[in-house]
């Protein structure tokens, strides 16, 4: 009897968990498409290119991209859109061409994260 209510809560539980996470758009890279963040950082606004000690590891790719960036001059304010500075910036960024956090493409247009 302990055998069968045992089998039973495991598998409730096991079919609330994949009720629950099934259809987020979290990512295991906590990349979150909804909200265009990354680990709970907007992607865009202000950035700053630094050597080390980076908010996110990036790498520049021509396909697959993870989100569309486009440099902009002024108002950084939707998605994809990024303001290259060196103070004060939003997030730091490192480029690097292995184990990125997220990969990105530069576009001219239409920036952002496409939903799939």
């Amino acid at each position: 009897m302990r055998y069968k209510a045992f089998l039973l809560i495991l598998l409730a539980s096991t079919i609330f968990f994949l009720i629950n996470t099934s259809g987020k758009s979290i990512d295991d890279k906590g990349l979150n498409k909804e909200k265009c963040t990354y680990n709970g950082i907007p992607l865009h606004g202000k950035v700053k290119i630094v050597e080390s000690f980076p908010d996110i590891k990036v790498q520049v790719v021509e396909s697959f991209p993870d989100i569309n960036v486009k440099i902009v001059s002024n108002f950084p304010d939707d998605c994809g859109e990024w303001q290259m500075v060196e103070s004060f910036p939003d997030f730091k960024i490192q480029f690097v061409t292995s184990f990125p956090d997220i990969k990105i493409r530069f576009v001219e247009s239409f920036p952002g994260i496409k939903n799939n």
